[in-house]
């Protein structure tokens, strides 16, 4: 019951930043988290990060601590990643989704290309 679109995808070299937004609109506009997933080519979909809507609270794999910021602007129904000191092994279609108080990501966006050269 919520579409989302992920946007700021796209080609950077090695070190360098992207931010990407996703953008939720009705008519469920409250949910518990909205997260962050991304799929390399050839490796299964990966967890990245969450945030809890409500509390502000968030959540990081190890892997992109100190260099992925998630923020939420929650008048805009808007959740960003700030992609900071990008890798080639970050390289990967990123995809942001909604759990609607469920315990799972049942709502998802169709994706954005992130590449990172070397």
């Amino acid at each position: 019951q919520v579409q989302l679109v992920e946007s700021g995808g796209g080609l950077v070299q090695a070190g360098g930043s992207l931010r990407l937004s996703c953008t939720a609109s009705g008519p469920t506009l409250s949910w518990d988290r909205m997260g962050w997933f991304r799929q390399a080519p050839g490796k299964e979909r990966e967890f990245v990060g969450h945030i809890i809507w409500s509390s502000g609270s968030i959540y990081y794999v190890n892997s992109v601590k100190g260099r992925f910021t998630i923020s939420r602007d929650n008048a805009k129904s808007t959740m960003y990643l700030q992609m900071n000191s990008l890798k080639p092994e970050d390289t990967a279609i990123y995809y942001c989704a909604v759990d609607i108080q469920s315990g799972s990501f049942d709502y998802w966006g169709q994706g954005t290309q992130v590449t990172v050269s070397s």
